[in-house]
């Protein structure tokens, strides 16, 4: 969770950068991609059965993923500088091998 909040306040700082014509376009897309992957974290914790953790989990994964494909959109359009993006894609990246990590726990251990 912590991690995931940390993206978003990168993403945020990335898409401050963007130009004024994106501010409801591409930033606001990513800017609610990467809010909603701690979202689902947290609320997918707070579920009683790990099922519904698991399926939280998906959803933010999704998120993910639809956030590093905006950032990759953004790095084509040059959006941005490219040190910061390649910064917020290696956290994103990082993330979702976390997120891999918890998910693999969770299968193994459906009762922590």
């Amino acid at each position: 969770w912590q991690a995931a909040m940390d993206l978003v306040e990168q993403v945020y700082l990335l898409t401050q950068q963007f130009p004024k014509h994106e501010m409801y376009g591409l930033a606001s897309q990513m800017q609610r991609a990467a809010v909603s992957i701690p979202s689902n974290i947290a609320e997918g914790h707070t579920r009683t059965h790990s099922k519904e953790y698991l399926h939280h989990l998906s959803i933010a994964r999704g998120s993910l993923a639809e956030l590093q494909t905006q950032l990759e959109i953004s790095l084509r359009l040059k959006y941005g500088s490219v040190e910061k993006s390649a910064s917020v894609i290696a956290q994103a990246d990082l993330l979702g091998k976390q997120l891999s990590t918890l998910r693999n726990v969770l299968i193994k251990n459906p009762n922590p």
